[in-house]
């Protein structure tokens, strides 16, 4: 993983905050598939993740619009239903506008 290499500002966030329960059966292919499926998205930027005991994605989209179809898309749709049922203790999503960035 690396981060990110986005455009010039403005564009969105999308910061996913999860802790995990200790159901991980599937967990790790489905995460790597919403990877993969995210990035073949309209809109789709990019995306950086960590996890330890709290896991962070933030996944980067040209507008409010392409986050609704990938919120809307079937596949993740199951994906999100598998994570309050099965994976998650406690998840939060914020959704930022990114006005400003700069790089060391």
């Amino acid at each position: 993983m690396s981060i990110a290499s986005t455009p010039p500002a403005p564009y969105y966030a999308v910061i996913f905050t999860s802790i995990k329960n200790e159901k991980a059966d599937g967990y790790e292919s489905m995460a790597q598939r919403m990877m993969e499926l995210a990035s073949k998205q309209p809109g789709f930027l990019g995306v950086e993740s960590a996890r330890e005991e709290i896991g962070i994605t933030v996944s980067y989209w040209e507008s409010m619009y392409s986050i609704k179809l990938w919120k809307e898309n079937a596949e993740h749709t199951i994906a999100q239903e598998k994570g309050k049922l099965q994976w998650y203790e406690h998840y939060t999503v914020r959704i930022c506008l990114v006005q400003r960035e700069y790089s060391f």
